[in-house]
């Protein structure tokens, strides 16, 4: 098992612009690669990762919810989705900015597991059904940029946190004048 460095844009958008193969064979190597990404994951403290996202051109994410053991979805691809609600999100691939996406509210997933069974996923309204979306769009070879609506929903962390600290600064003076 090994950590291995995350791929970013726009440096690796060869692999992370490509659409990932489909994987055949439910193997030792397999096994291996879904060991690496959840170290990988970890590592970077992602909640999932797919495998282009460690220069790994197969259809394999691994999601790993805070406080739930992670697990992996082969060859995953979304069967269904309804609503749509506003969420600003990052990527591991893109560091060091958020956007503002839309996303489904509900999302029904179908993959094999490591020994090529089927499998469904169902998530309504929480972070399980965004990260499916966000990393199902990886083996798709698409990323959360391409999602945001203009140039004006992209912020840096550092523009947020400075964001954050004018909201803080105004409700300080809105509590000085009561």
């Amino acid at each position: 098992m090994a950590v291995h460095p995350i791929t970013t844009l726009p440096r690796d958008a060869a692999v992370l612009r490509t659409p990932a193969k489909r994987v055949r064979n439910f193997d030792a190597s397999l096994r291996s690669l879904v060991a690496d990404m959840i170290d990988s994951m970890n590592a970077a403290h992602g909640v999932g990762i797919a495998a282009p996202q460690i220069g790994i051109g197969l259809r394999v994410i691994v999601v790993g919810m805070p406080g739930e053991r992670p697990f992996v979805m082969v060859n995953p691809e979304v069967v269904k989705r309804s609503g749509e609600r506003e969420l600003i999100e990052g990527c591991l691939s893109v560091p060091g900015y958020r956007g503002r996406v839309t996303r489904s509210t509900r999302v029904l997933a179908k993959a094999q597991d490591i020994s090529g069974r089927e499998i469904r996923v169902r998530a309504e309204d929480d972070l399980l059904a965004q990260c499916l979306e966000h990393e199902i769009d990886h083996v798709n070879g698409r990323v959360y940029i391409d999602h945001v609506q203009s140039i004006d929903e992209l912020w840096t962390l550092d523009e947020m946190i400075e964001d954050d600290q004018e909201d803080v600064d105004d409700e300080e003076e809105i509590d000085d004048d009561e």
